[in-house]
């Protein structure tokens, strides 16, 4: 019975522009075989027009013959509900229904400009609209934002 290569996969977070050899880039790849700058160089080259420092979510194929490819997702909801109301971070102990339990307000439209973002994604793609827009919403809940009309 003869053993088939098969691809390996690995997730990573990498900040858009800043990806370099070091942890945790460095170490998920190179014990996979990959050498951790040729990703940096390409992955960095593909997030040039990103603002930098936004965090990517981005899936790496490694075949057998130690070749890779990669595909960058957009960014995670809660960073792009955070940017959207400029603050560092959600409501330790969020409650939309109790004032000082929130972190602030967005409107439906900022809600609706980052599910647009989210729906480029490959597996959002096929998602309705409302459904990505009611998970948004779900996720500005759970940060202690609450979404206005």
């Amino acid at each position: 019975m003869s053993r088939v290569a098969k691809n390996l996969f690995v997730k990573l977070i990498v900040d858009a522009g800043k990806a370099t050899p070091s942890p945790p880039v460095g170490p998920a790849l190179g014990s996979k075989g990959i050498k951790a700058m040729d990703f940096c160089k390409e992955f960095n080259a593909r997030t040039a027009s990103y603002q930098p420092g936004t965090p990517i979510p981005v899936m790496i194929t490694i075949k057998p013959d130690r070749s890779f490819s990669f595909e960058m997702k957009s960014p995670p909801t809660g960073y792009l509900l955070l940017k959207a109301l400029r603050v560092d971070k959600g409501h330790g102990q969020p409650n939309i229904s109790i004032p000082e339990r929130t972190v602030g307000e967005l409107s439906l439209k900022h809600i609706y400009e980052i599910a647009k973002i989210k729906k480029s994604d490959g597996k959002h793609s096929m998602l309705s609209m409302e459904g990505i827009v009611k998970s948004v919403i779900g996720v500005a809940g759970s940060m202690g934002i609450k979404v206005v009309p």
